[in-house]
């Protein structure tokens, strides 16, 4: 437990730095430094560390140039397009390992470019479906929700990438309880994933996210629940 809590602060923490380097260390002016900030507050993370995060982006602190942005794009099993985002100091490690989790879970890395256009960013908000309905989130609006996504046992609210922050406060000053709340890459249309396939890009998905300089992993597949009570039960 306390090598994977390790993990996820460093995780946290160079997402943090990227942010305050990239748009100012003031999170009120900087809605991916603000949401960086809230995802480590949400995971019990100090408030030093935090800190020291913003001040090594900023310059304040040491070693923010070392730790730079990566994007890989590429293909999984069933043409699942994937869209991975990494936090890294050594752009040739990182490479050769998100390569790696591709040819050995059947998929393959391609060009920049190649699978970005499919995605675009936004704010997403998640509440629990099963307790909340559209009319208990509708508050939101008002604060610059754009639309709201049923999926699965969830409702997702969208917005623009600056507008995450608001549309959080809204929900929570109407006593609704977030699950999560980020800037994403959000696909613009989806491709469904057979039997097949599901099981080995699901497989991918994870090799991906365990990696240690990976921060985020975004896809545009849809599994059928019934093919994922059957890969579940495999």
């Amino acid at each position: 437990m306390d090598a994977r809590r390790g993990k996820l602060f460093t995780k946290l923490a160079r997402a943090i730095t990227i942010a305050a380097r990239e748009g100012g260390g003031e999170p009120d002016n900087n809605p991916a430094l603000a949401t960086a900030v809230q995802k480590a507050r949400d995971q019990s993370m100090p408030k030093d560390n935090i800190q020291r995060a913003i001040d090594r982006g900023t310059g304040a602190g040491g070693d923010a140039a070392a730790i730079e942005r990566v994007v890989m794009e590429g293909y999984g099993p069933g043409g699942a397009a994937i869209l991975v985002e990494a936090l890294t100091d050594n752009r040739n490690r990182t490479s050769a390992e998100v390569r790696h989790a591709f040819t050995k879970h059947g998929g393959s890395l391609g060009e920049p470019g190649s699978v970005a256009w499919i995605f675009e960013k936004r704010g997403v908000v998640v509440v629990d479906g099963e307790r909340y309905g559209e009319e208990d989130v509708i508050g939101a609006i008002d604060a610059g929700a754009e639309e709201v996504e049923e999926d699965g046992g969830l409702l997702r609210v969208l917005s623009e990438p600056g507008g995450v922050a608001a549309v959080r406060a809204a929900l929570e000053q109407d006593g609704v309880e977030i699950e999560s709340a980020d800037i994403a890459m959000e696909p613009k249309s989806t491709i469904d994933v057979g039997e097949g396939e599901a099981a080995s890009l699901l497989r991918l998905l994870d090799s991906l996210e365990e990696l240690d300089d990976v921060n985020e992993v975004h896809a545009n597949f849809d599994i059928p629940e019934e093919v994922m009570q059957k890969v579940a039960a495999a």
